[in-house]
């Protein structure tokens, strides 16, 4: 069975940067649409930014120029490079994946696998 578990989140100071990592157990990352996604009490999950099986990006707005996504095949991890953060960044963040070659969406009902989530609070 296909496992994810992020690992890096924590405090950060507002205009620094973090490094969130999904790492994947049970199958080949490369297979994959990869992404990353964030919430808050009583909001609903927002997606960030996804990574296609051919490394093409999928961004919303909220991420732009800010939050990327990248991937090690050799270790069959994926990560979220923060940069910058602000404190309303603060939240729940999620890593993701579903199994397909096709483009990625960034809704988070379209995903299989989820991690369970690591905290950053930016202040």
């Amino acid at each position: 069975d296909v496992q994810l578990v992020e690992s890096g989140g924590g405090s950060v100071q507002r205009g620094g940067s973090l490094r969130l990592s999904c790492s994947v157990s049970g199958d080949t990352v490369t297979k994959y649409c990869l992404g990353w996604f964030r919430q808050t009490p009583g909001k609903e999950r927002e997606g960030l930014e996804v990574l296609d099986s051919d490394c093409y990006r999928n961004t919303e707005d909220s991420a732009k120029g800010r939050f990327t996504v990248s991937r090690d095949n050799d270790k069959n991890t994926f990560y979220l490079q923060m940069n910058n953060p602000k404190p309303e960044d603060s939240a729940m963040y999620h890593c993701a994946a579903r199994k397909t070659r096709a483009a990625c969406s960034t809704s988070s009902s379209w995903y299989d696998y989820w991690g369970q989530g690591t905290q950053v609070t930016v202040s």
